[in-house]
């Protein structure tokens, strides 16, 4: 039992108690959730509306079967990059489009059978230095595909060109802006960055991204945008239910290569980035409830195949829209429900009113996710655990932006590997590391030789697992020769977890011999010789 008293109910019994809290709080997200899911499909080069019915599905279907309680699932900036890629070496345009939605449902599938595997342990194998590089130059690259669309320059500017590429050609799209359009981004972008410094709770209580449509619509209508600017200016959605059909097209895998490589990142990237919101959401719960990772990877498998179906985007668990969720009061997957809810009765009622919208300011919302994504606080930190894990995550970076995601994160993981065998980890002990567990009365040991590292953590954890819960437990680390960042950090995520329920106890000791790699409390730590 949790020490968490009067935990929420879930299922119809959940419903029935926070209706209005849970409601409330799926109206606040949902226009939250509006614009950016515009934003995103249209970066992605899909059709607008399909973010849309990506959210609809997240909120409406997958609710009712995931695993977290407070996670909000719908399009992600973090798979634009992917998805637009997709779109492009596939054919672009509508065949890109059809042909790109065949690797999603596969990938949605892969998704499903990670969670009946039970792999929803896959985030830990992964070093949390290349993970963070790897959002980062996510968020970099979404900047440089929305400059040129927040300066309203001709989209055929941009075609083809990478993102290293993009940002070389920022000067020129100045030389292109328009006047009007860009003064309506860069007002967008102003109230996207300098709303969180408000002072005044009423006024933070009005989301961001709600605030500018409430200043960009009118300014558009003031300009006469329908007929002064060119269409690319302005959102075009048509009708929801002229287009809800199946779109997907599987005459992909004739490329084999290209349709591989696709399906691996839809379900690789998707996997991490809605694994650690899970992870990050469950830190918030004031309720301290312990999600069912697995339960939830099937969850998002089973949205992403039907989405990809019909058309629409990759979902994952996203993490701003979940963060929202619960600063707004949610207790239960309800809220994610009415979310849902709130998009579909919107779009059928109102989607003329989207029609509306300039493109500059979607663009000002995606920017201001890059900026969140590869903010300079991001390289302060890494740096800070320790310059080794600064070179992991800046060479993940570099590789992202020089070919793509899975080359990038493959370079970070390959230096990581090299950086510990400088430092003295054993070849041997690379993904696998001795671990004997022994109890006696209330008191577990658990002592681990040669190395805890991001490549053998997965055997280590599932020793920790087996552990009943309310003991006290000391990890002993003093036979290692190393002790990675992503263990450290691994080892006070579990030590938290397991304190959280029914009173247990963990020490981590034997570090003593050790060097920390930086000042870092969670720096990696190599045995001194």
């Amino acid at each position: 039992m949790s020490q968490y008293k009067n935990i929420p109910a879930d299922g119809l019994a959940g419903l029935k108690e926070y209706f209005k809290t849970d409601a409330i709080s799926g109206f606040i997200v949902f226009l939250l959730a509006l614009p950016l899911s515009l934003g995103i499909a249209k970066a992605s080069e899909f059709p607008p509306l399909m973010g849309l019915i990506t959210a609809i599905i997240g909120g409406l279907v997958v609710s009712l079967i995931m695993g977290s309680r407070l996670t909000i699932k719908g399009p992600a900036a973090g798979l634009i990059v992917i998805v637009a890629g997709a779109v492009g070496e596939f054919g672009g345009g509508e065949q890109g489009w059809h042909l790109a939605l065949g690797a999603i449902v596969v990938a949605g599938v892969i998704q499903i059978l990670f969670g009946l595997l039970k792999f929803g342990k896959l985030v830990d194998f992964f070093p949390l230095s290349a993970i963070h590089g790897m959002l980062a130059a996510i968020g970099l690259i979404i900047i440089a595909k929305q400059i040129p669309v927040l300066l309203d320059v001709d989209p055929a500017m941009t075609k083809g060109v990478g993102p290293l590429g993009l940002f070389a050609k920022i000067p020129e799209f100045f030389t292109h802006l328009d006047p009007k359009a860009t003064a309506i981004g860069l007002i967008s972008l102003a109230i996207m960055l300098g709303w969180p410094s408000l002072n005044n709770k009423y006024i933070k209580m009005i989301p961001a991204p709600l605030m500018v449509l409430f200043v960009a619509i009118p300014a558009e209508l003031m300009m006469d945008f329908q007929t002064t600017e060119p269409t690319y200016a302005l959102v075009h959605i048509g009708n929801l239910l002229d287009n809800v059909k199946v779109n997907v097209d599987f005459g992909g895998m004739a490329q084999t290569g290209l349709f591989i490589k696709y399906v691996i990142m839809f379900a690789l990237v998707g996997t991490l980035e809605s694994l650690l919101t899970v992870k990050a959401i469950d830190l918030m719960d004031p309720f301290k409830r312990k999600s069912n990772a697995n339960k939830d990877l099937i969850a998002v498998g089973v949205g992403n195949t039907i989405a990809g179906i019909f058309g629409g985007l990759p979902m994952i668990s996203e993490v701003a829209r979940s963060s929202a969720n619960v600063a707004n009061g949610a207790k239960t997957r309800w809220a994610n429900f009415f979310h849902g809810f709130f998009i579909l009765a919107f779009v059928l009622m109102a989607s003329h009113l989207i029609e509306l919208i300039p493109n500059t300011a979607l663009a000002a919302m995606l920017i201001t996710v890059g900026i969140r994504l590869a903010h300079p606080k991001e390289f302060m930190h890494t740096f800070h655990i320790g310059k080794e894990q600064l070179s992991i995550f800046l060479i993940t970076i570099f590789f992202t932006l020089y070919e793509d995601l899975l080359v990038g994160i493959a370079a970070g993981i390959l230096l990581k590997m090299i950086v510990h065998l400088i430092n003295g980890t054993p070849l041997s002990s690379f993904f696998k590391a001795p671990t004997v567990v022994s109890f006696e009365g209330d008191e577990y040991l658990v002592e681990i030789n040669k190395a805890a590292v991001f490549t053998n953590f997965l055997g280590i954890k599932r020793k920790l697992e087996e552990i009943p819960t309310g003991f006290n437990v000391t990890i002993d680390l003093k036979k290692t020769k190393m002790v990675d960042h992503s263990v450290m950090e691994s080892l006070e995520h579990f030590k938290h977890d397991y304190e959280a329920v029914d009173g247990g106890k963990v020490q981590i000791v034997g570090l003593e011999e050790h060097q920390p790699l930086s000042d870092h409390k969670l720096a990696a730590r190599k045995k001194i010789a």
